[in-house]
């Protein structure tokens, strides 16, 4: 197990021709270039070759310290539920080795990082999303395919994605990390509309399967920051993960995350519950990628639940997903009695 303590900083840069047309795209070539990291030109991120590695291992690895600065194309944004009205697409892809993800089956082959440089296009497009949902709020979620604080020290790209919907009537944006480097972020004029997350969970399931993230301690010290900077806070706890001593193991992460926060972060809590679930396409990727993970991945002991785009995952069995959310619906409102749960999946 490796924990990164220190902001991310890739190893290598790739810049695709149109970035350059943007502020934010040179911005970010000097910016690298003065760091004297490799810096090279592809025509587009599906062009990146010469990744490092002797085996698909070791690429897998090295494309996970890549970034590739480039120009998002579709402005046509994906639905979020339950989280959100809609995905705001500013980067794709994290540095962090969280076994169980989701993003690696969506990143298929090429799971570097990608930071997309005409942010007011995609904020324009995002105002026509508000416009056409008036009067109704619209909320956008900003963390669906990347952990966006964990680059957003190098773009700022968040900070200006905040500060807009800071300004704005009907606009919320929301996100969560894993990651503590939050202080850029605190001065951001957010005006209450952005609620930032933090990801938790047990020690076990953060020592064997979050590798590359910040550790728990972190985590909570990064939330009492934003909580003392004015955000509306919440947590994720995901994936819910039936381990020996799990519900011993989710109460030990309850008492540290009550002795840690503040009673000032507590006054508009959101707690969003998210048991383990994955796909036959998923199961395939992680054991390819993670050959030695402990990560229960048996299909016979699960329950399949047909999902959008006829791909179903599997989640656990209906007993199982009632003592799971009987079990940390009642730690949230013995620690957290005023706190807000969202939902559970």
């Amino acid at each position: 197990m490796f924990i990164i303590i220190e902001p991310f900083i890739p190893q290598r840069v790739y810049i695709e021709p149109r970035a350059l047309e943007y502020d934010l795209g040179r911005q970010l070539q000097n910016k690298f270039a003065e760091m004297g990291i490799e810096i090279r030109q592809t025509t587009s991120h599906n062009q990146v070759r010469n990744i490092p590695g002797e085996n698909d291992l070791q690429k897998y690895r090295n494309a996970k310290s890549t970034l590739v600065i480039g120009v998002r194309k579709t402005l046509k944004f994906d639905t979020s539920k339950p989280s959100a009205e809609y995905a705001i697409p500013l980067a794709t892809g994290c540095m962090g080795h969280c076994q169980y993800c989701y993003l690696q089956t969506t990143m298929g082959s090429k799971p570097y990082i990608r930071t997309y440089v005409n942010v007011e296009e995609i904020l324009d497009a995002a105002t026509k999303y508000m416009e056409e949902r008036l009067p109704e709020e619209t909320r956008f979620e900003a963390a669906c395919t990347s952990d966006i604080v964990g680059i957003d020290h190098l773009t700022h790209s968040l900070k200006r994605a905040i500060e807009f919907f800071g300004q704005s009537e009907k606009g919320k944006l929301r996100f969560v990390t894993k990651y503590h480097h939050v202080d850029h972020l605190l001065d951001a004029k957010h005006n209450g509309k952005t609620r930032f997350r933090f990801s938790i969970n047990a020690d076990y399931v953060i020592r064997n399967f979050e590798h590359g993230t910040s550790p728990l301690t972190k985590r909570i010290e990064g939330a009492a920051k934003v909580a003392d900077a004015g955000y509306p806070l919440g947590f994720i706890i995901a994936p819910i993960y039936l381990h020996e001593g799990w519900k011993e193991g989710y109460e030990d992460m309850f008492q540290k995350l009550d002795k840690q926060l503040p009673h000032a972060a507590r006054r508009d809590l959101t707690f969003e519950l998210i048991q383990h679930r994955f796909t036959k396409p998923a199961k395939r990727v992680i054991q390819k990628n993670y050959p030695m993970t402990k990560l229960e991945l048996d299909e016979e002991r699960r329950k399949y639940k047909w999902g959008k785009y006829g791909i179903g995952k599997y989640v656990y069995q209906t007993d199982e997903q009632e003592e799971i959310e009987s079990t940390l619906t009642r730690l949230v409102h013995s620690y957290f009695p005023e706190a807000n749960i969202e939902y559970f999946t």
